[in-house]
């Protein structure tokens, strides 16, 4: 028989700059803690990482103020383009889509290719998927995203990416974010799992492909998972999400080598968020960014970093 551990939890919807004002902080604090809860009664109940994974990017993607699934950001042309991935770190198994439009959740397409001989798919073979699995059309533009867009063309592109809140205020600034989701789950009987699911920087060059569907922004393993959120390109430079379980396998502790390598990313000069569990039920996170838009369950209390702004790169509890 299994040993019982006590369940973990943490969540993440982005890294930016600004949350302009205690109104959008405490928007975005409801949002995630509703989440964490609804996420963390079903680890009690017995849920596996993976599916307490799921269920948790489902509720993120569908959510408009998050950059994943409905009010994802639009791509240069106009489209809207997901990007999904879920690691069982039980199975050391990672799967995920690329790119795939006119879907409501990309993360189920990830968790369908769990048990598939293929299991990374870029747009075309994502979209086969998708009619394969049944799943109807879905239409996730939100009129928020689509005046950030419009207002940005008027403006020739000039940012490089959207907000990662979906706010009618942050419509009057440029780069205040980066937009991903992410879910770092370990269950009852100590598995862990993460997932993560983005709509991209915004405004890209068609077929730009982020790092939520690479093992260098989710990764999970026996002994640790990440999730990350931030610039793809940066995170993809850093391989930050498999550096830090690599770490940990390698006998590193999660706090240790959360600090590690977002030192090393800070020197590097790079714009990028991670949260983390480990097998023990240690909890951590780290940014570059000004904010982490993160909560999470210890196990007797729902915690969040949205206030999080010392100097220090990393937390941990």
């Amino acid at each position: 028989m299994e040993s019982q551990v006590q369940p973990k939890l943490i969540i993440h919807g982005g890294a930016g700059s600004s949350l302009h004002g205690k109104g959008g902080l405490e928007a975005v604090r409801r949002s995630l803690y509703t989440v964490v809860e609804e996420v963390y009664a079903l680890l009690l109940s017995g849920a596996t990482a993976s599916e307490a994974v799921l269920q948790g990017c489902q509720m993120l993607e569908d959510n408009p103020r998050f950059n994943a699934g409905t009010g994802s950001v639009l791509q240069s042309d106009g489209q809207i383009r997901m990007s999904a991935s879920l690691m069982d770190g039980a199975l050391g198994r990672f799967s995920g889509v690329i790119n795939i439009s006119r879907v409501k959740n990309p993360i189920e397409l990830a968790q369908f290719l769990q048990n598939s001989p293929d299991r990374v798919l870029s747009d075309f073979g994502s979209a086969e998927l998708a009619r394969e699995m049944q799943i109807p059309s879905y239409n996730a533009l939100t009129d928020l995203r689509l005046q950030e867009w419009i207002q940005e063309r008027q403006d020739n592109f000039k940012s490089t990416m959207a907000g990662v809140v979906a706010e009618p205020e942050l419509l009057e600034t440029s780069n205040a974010g980066r937009g991903t989701i992410g879910v770092v789950a370990l269950d009852a009987s100590g598995r862990l799992a993460a997932g993560t699911s983005t709509g991209g920087k915004g405004f890209e060059r068609i077929g730009r492909v982020s790092d939520s569907a690479m093992p260098a922004g989710n990764y999970a393993t026996c002994n640790a998972g990440v999730s990350c959120t931030g610039i793809g390109e940066d995170i993809i430079d850093e391989c930050l999400a498999a550096r830090i379980v690599v770490r940990v396998t390698d006998g590193m502790s999660l706090k240790d080598a959360m600090q590690r390598s977002l030192g090393e990313a800070h020197q590097n000069k790079r714009d990028l968020g991670a949260i983390a569990l480990d097998a023990s039920g240690a909890i951590a996170w780290g940014k570059t960014s000004e904010i982490l838009l993160a909560a999470y369950h210890d196990g007797e209390k729902i915690g969040d970093t949205l206030e999080w702004n010392d100097s220090e790169l990393t937390g941990y509890c």
